[in-house]
């Protein structure tokens, strides 16, 4: 059975969520609290697209369009981070470009080993080993790991190829590129036996050149008649455009030069994904089946008026095979100057740019369906809110110290933000209760850890006075066990 082409696909892609981060505290005898070591959660899986030479189809994809990295595993005890996920790598062939679901170019990968990471895995959440800290110094919370990123995209391959042959439908396309090449398209006495494009390798002297069959188009090809429309896509990359006369045709109303207007005025009016157009792409003219008379006396008579446009016309036969010699180096020609013109390929450079001064990393702006609330954007209190286990009062006080560092309390005040006012951070939606110093006094409760909450804290002022107690001779206060700070 014959394999099926597949030049579009819609997949879905999901990355590996980050293992959460462990609260653990490090225990052995004669040390009921030895300290935080709780692990990291390990980070998601990516999902990367790989240029991978060996694959020309998108079939694959089409028949399982799902895919999903792995995720990362959760922190241990006794500081053993959690493994990271298994990153998942998708095969494409040379040639697609991936887009969104409404047309916007992502990447066009071109070359083999060509790598576009089109999913990124979540971050794991630290573990309270790596959260401890001179204030805090034993946290009894973790931070949760992100979710990976979900996306839906369009694959479309786009043919890698030099030269392009456009025609009518049985204008003797498939022919010429099986007589050119080794490709071995089907070739049959009715239109539309090309239903998939066919790729032909060329050799002209030194230079070796690419050539793509594309189906037959037809007047209206680039609104969506016939085939065209969807293979109009595998020329955008052609150095050349090569259009293919039928001069043996016995339609009505069709001759060589209505049918080079009807398929220039189908280009102009196609607009290429990659940007562009096609006008600047040189034009070569065949007129194909000259091994019939009356086909030949007709290219005779219609040559001086396409050459008057300035295109290059060439008579051939792919049953006799005249003038394919003469075709075959001029396209070479073509194709050579093609690549002279292109500019050196620079090597790649990476950008570094520095946050300016002024730029706290969010901002804070009123909410549009809530004339008293407000919408706090940015990626890093976004991120530490995903992050944050809010059944814990602790990791929630941690959150709250935090967005007061980055300056959000003090923003939202500024903005005049008031006690209880609707706060949304990302996917989430809080009472604001401020805890900025000189606004409003701190939030209870912040910061408690449960396994605390039965000892008793010493104060400075109970230090003091132990050690008056002391000097003055007096049995030392019961401070053995209060040492929480």
């Amino acid at each position: 059975m014959a394999s099926r082409f597949v030049d579009r696909a819609v997949i879905h892609l999901a990355a590996g969520s980050g293992g959460n981060g462990c609260a653990s505290v490090h225990r052995e005898k004669f040390k009921p609290l030895g300290g935080p070591d709780g692990g990291n959660g390990g980070g998601g899986g990516d999902v990367l697209l790989i240029v991978d030479p060996g694959v020309h189809t998108l079939l694959d994809f089409h028949f399982r369009p799902h895919a999903r990295a792995g995720s990362g595993k959760p922190g241990q005890g006794g500081n053993r981070n959690g493994a990271a996920g298994e990153t998942l790598e998708l095969r494409v062939p040379d040639g697609t470009v991936v887009l969104t679901e409404d047309g916007e170019v992502l990447a066009d990968l071109i070359g083999p080993g060509t790598t576009f990471v089109a999913a990124k895995g979540g971050r794991g959440g630290l573990g309270n080993a790596a959260l401890a800290s001179r204030a805090r110094k034993a946290p009894g919370f973790a931070l949760l790991g992100e979710d990976g990123e979900e996306r839906d995209l369009v694959l479309e391959l786009r043919s890698v190829a030099d030269v392009g042959l456009l025609g009518f439908p049985s204008a003797g396309k498939s022919s010429l590129i099986s007589v050119l090449s080794a490709a071995k398209p089907k070739i049959a006495d009715y239109p539309f036996t090309t239903l998939v494009p066919n790729l032909g390798v060329v050799t002209a002297g030194d230079t070796v050149f690419t050539m793509a069959d594309v189906p037959g188009l037809i007047p209206g090809a680039s609104e969506g008649k016939g085939l065209g429309l969807d293979f109009l896509r595998h020329i955008e990359r052609c150095a050349v455009l090569v259009h293919v006369i039928d001069c043996a045709t016995y339609e009505q109303g069709r001759d060589p030069v209505s049918d080079v207007d009807a398929l220039e005025n189908e280009l102009a009016r196609y607009t290429p994904a990659l940007g562009g157009d096609l006008s600047d792409r040189p034009r070569v003219v065949v007129l194909n089946k000259i091994d019939v008379p009356d086909a030949a006396e007709l290219a005779e008579m219609v040559r001086a008026d396409l050459e008057a446009r300035g295109l290059r016309v060439f008579e051939i036969s792919t049953v006799s095979r005249k003038g394919l010699r003469e075709l075959t180096f001029a396209l070479g020609e073509v194709v050579e100057s093609y690549r002279a013109s292109l500019p050196e390929a620079e090597p790649t450079k990476i950008v570094l740019s520095p946050r300016a001064v002024d730029d706290s990393g969010f901002t804070v702006e009123s909410d549009p369906d809530d004339p008293s609330g407000y919408i706090v954007r940015g990626p890093r209190p976004e991120r530490w809110v995903r992050q944050t286990d809010f059944s814990n009062d602790e990791a929630v006080g941690y959150l709250a110290d935090r967005l007061n560092r980055l300056g959000v309390e003090e923003e939202l005040a500024r903005m005049g933000a008031e006690p209880g006012s609707q706060v949304s951070i990302g996917d989430y939606r809080f009472d604001w209760e401020p805890s900025t110093p000189g606004v409003m006094t701190h939030l209870a409760g912040r910061g408690t850890d449960p396994r605390l909450e039965n000892r008793s804290r010493v104060t400075a002022s109970d230090r003091k006075e132990a050690r008056r107690v002391r000097r003055d001779g007096e049995p030392e206060a019961e401070l053995g066990e209060n040492t929480g700070d």
